[in-house]
């Protein structure tokens, strides 16, 4: 049978992108459907859009501590309209090399939703035709969920619309304890905003290293954030402008903006993968083997809609693979051991590796080494701010497991870090290389003393 096209994507984020390059780039003819705009989560309303809101968010804080350096700084204003302008300019700009970059590999880039009317044929929404293909790729990515069991959800919003508030709400309440509730938290905080978080569980962040979860807990507290965990959201109502928040322990918060955090699924509802013959876990995320291979032959998927590990840069390795295997006769699979995450919290969070309790369960003996320290930084603007950094050794060998910091610069020091990591490095290699002083980044070379809980200590 003769097909449209050699390989079909669907979905031009970063995964798809990638994928469809590289193919294309071996003369087989691409396609990439997209019902937004390139660059996908990460470009248009993810990663780059909420970094810059962070840059934005910290010069606030910034202001103060320059009077511990003998800078003062006379009526200073933020201009939230001018700054969202700006950011919005350069996602553009970034978007439109993701578009520039798939037209000169060859993608013909088609601006319309696609759905499977079955296992080769491809709908095309907005102009109703259909197209057929050889190969297909899933690379819809995720999309935040809005809890459908709470009363009155539509007057709550989801991290899609923070980029685009026109001003910086008097109070927000956020609700979630991930990364993304975290960051907003963070973000809003320091443009201005009184900021509630509301948790169900204990501490913010699960399933990072409990020291890390503790460690950013506390500080969103000292920068303002009141907090609110073992309550649940129930009802919204809203009332001359404002919304109430009903929670499950009976308290009531009131504010401008209800931010809803609490997770993203794979963006799989009506593509028409049950035509295909998809099969899908009970997430609803695609199953996948580790070339990103579904049960259907000749489609695959990669990205958040796989829900493996939901970072950009995964996705890209995910799609890349996928091309190297299937176009370029290279079987490639990327492994998902040891990749770095980072949460630009306030302070940022950079993570490779392993959790102490991860350790623990998998090898039984494991070594802690940890500190917390105030940064050199502070201590002429007299921020409490402390900096935290842990390493995770595997007793047997000496291999470092996994290395957490909580501070300035964090997510710059895990990349680097992430290399030791991966490569099986060994505490004693840290040990042996040499300190840069002054820094941050000194501590993770230097730390001798094994960690002792204090209920193991000798009295």
């Amino acid at each position: 049978m003769a097909y449209d096209y050699d390989l079909f994507v669907i979905g031009a984020g970063s995964g798809g992108v990638r994928a469809a390059r590289l193919a294309a780039m071996t003369g087989k003819k691409v396609a990439v459907a997209e019902e937004h705009r390139a660059g996908g989560t990460c470009v248009i309303r993810g990663c780059v859009p909420k970094k810059y809101m962070v840059y934005a968010s910290e010069f606030g804080r910034s202001l103060h501590h320059m009077k511990g350096y003998g800078w003062t700084v006379e009526n200073a204003s933020y201009d939230h309209n001018l700054f969202m302008d700006k950011m919005h300019r350069e996602v553009d700009r970034l978007s439109g090399i993701y578009a520039r970059n798939l037209r000169n590999a060859g993608v013909e880039i088609i601006e319309e939703r696609a759905e499977f009317a079955d296992a080769h044929t491809l709908k095309l929404l907005k102009s109703g035709r259909t197209v057929t293909a050889a190969k297909i790729l899933i690379a819809v990515g995720g999309a935040p969920i809005l809890p459908q069991d709470v009363e009155g959800i539509d007057l709550a919003i989801s991290s899609n619309e923070m980029f685009h508030l026109d001003a910086v709400p008097e109070h927000i309440v956020i609700v979630g304890g991930g990364y993304i509730a975290v960051e907003f938290a963070g973000i809003m905080s320091g443009l201005g905003a009184r900021v509630c978080l509301v948790y169900r569980g204990e501490t913010v962040l699960r399933g990072f290293d409990d020291d890390v979860r503790t460690h950013v807990h506390d500080e969103l507290k000292r920068k303002g954030v009141k907090v609110i965990t073992h309550a649940a959201p129930k009802t919204l109502k809203k009332d001359n402008g404002k919304i109430t928040m009903t929670l499950s322990n009976n308290e009531t918060v009131t504010a401008d903006k209800i931010l809803f955090a609490v997770g993203r699924e794979p963006h799989t509802k009506g593509l028409g993968l049950e035509k295909a013959g998809v099969k899908l876990n009970d997430k609803g995320a695609v199953i996948v083997d580790e070339y990103s291979h579904t049960n259907v032959p000749h489609i695959w998927a990669v990205g958040d809609v796989t829900d493996r590990v939901n970072l950009t840069p995964v996705a890209i390795r995910e799609g890349q693979a996928f091309a190297q295997t299937e176009f370029m006769d290279k079987p490639t699979s990327f492994d998902h051991a040891d990749i770095p995450h980072a949460v630009f919290t306030q302070p940022p969070v950079g993570v490779v590796g392993m959790t102490e309790a991860d350790a623990r369960k998998a090898f039984g003996m494991v070594d802690i080494y940890k500190t917390k320290f105030r940064p050199m930084k502070d201590m002429l603007t007299r921020d409490e701010e402390r900096v935290l950094m842990k390493l995770v050794v595997r007793a047997e060998d000496e291999r470092v497991v996994g290395v957490h910091i909580v501070g300035p610069d964090a997510p710059e020091i895990i990349q680097a870090v992430a290399i030791a990591v991966k490569m099986g490095a060994s505490k004693a290699d840290f040990d042996r290389t040499c300190a840069l002083h002054p820094s941050i980044a000194e501590e993770l070379v230097t730390l001798r003393e094994k960690f002792v809980p204090p209920e193991l200590k000798p009295v």
